[in-house]
């Protein structure tokens, strides 16, 4: 990793992604980005990580993409900026790991968008989110799509149509994360809900994680059809029956994780 991303893997099985960029506001550059892909690609590679939590360093989470690099750039450039903001937010789901994101402060922009493309997202209470772009001229569009399948329509099009702040209240009330708590207790809140999600069965979760993501997209009568085969595959995997095991014989389950 570089000073930009830094990465840390705790004994429980808890790793954090932190981007080191404060002097930026935590701004998503091309390399940045790029960075985090790579980090992600590796991480969601190994077995003896299973939860990431994707933090910032300083008083803002993310201010979204460095408008200094857009500004004055030819197509091509501005292009390779927006398929690595939709390749980092896709991979984000991709990977079998759940990613928490931590956010203090302000979330805009793009920064908005990687809060709402994480799998759960813990705020403090003070923080605040909002998608600006329609403010300087460029609609956020890209942000949009993680927006729109984070918040009700009406929402996202308010957000973005003003580029109003949303309060982390109102943030919960919406969907955009799962958790608002404390500002002085923002981080071992994360962390306590990060090992929850650690002490299960790192296989089980890599394969809800999965489905959760197809059956989103898929009419109800496929949704229903696909995820009875998923459950099914889950019903006779290991872990599944050592749990459901454990469980009838008043045990602690011990799980194999994945493979």
């Amino acid at each position: 990793m570089s000073e930009s991303i830094v990465f840390s893997l705790a004994d429980d099985a808890v790793a954090t992604v932190s981007i080191n960029e404060p002097d930026t506001r935590n701004a998503l550059s091309l390399s940045v980005m790029n960075e985090l892909i790579e980090t992600f690609a590796e991480v969601g590679a190994r077995t003896d990580v299973h939860v990431i939590i994707l933090r910032t360093a300083g008083h803002v989470f993310s201010s979204g993409h460095d408008l200094k690099e857009i500004r004055g750039a030819a197509v091509d450039a501005q292009q390779e900026i927006f398929d690595a903001c939709s390749r980092l937010m896709q991979l984000i789901q991709a990977i079998p790991q759940p990613v928490i994101a931590q956010v203090q402060g302000v979330a805009t922009a793009a920064g908005c968008q990687l809060v709402a493309s994480c799998d759960l997202a813990v705020a403090g209470a003070s923080a605040r989110f909002a998608t600006p772009g329609v403010k300087i001229g460029l609609f956020c569009s890209t942000p949009m799509v993680a927006l729109t399948r984070a918040v009700p329509a009406k929402i996202a099009m308010r957000m973005l149509l003003t580029g109003d702040f949303v309060s982390a209240a109102d943030a919960l009330a919406h969907g955009l994360v799962s958790d608002v708590v404390a500002d002085e207790v923002l981080e071992s809140a994360t962390l306590d809900l990060a090992r929850t999600v650690a002490s299960a069965s790192s296989a089980t979760v890599a394969l809800g994680k999965a489905a959760f993501y197809e059956q989103r997209e898929l009419p109800l009568a496929d949704a229903y059809a696909r995820m009875s085969e998923v459950m099914t595959q889950n019903a006779v995997a290991a872990d599944a029956q050592e749990g459901i095991d454990a469980f009838l014989s008043r045990r602690e389950p011990q799980w194999q994780h994945r493979s």
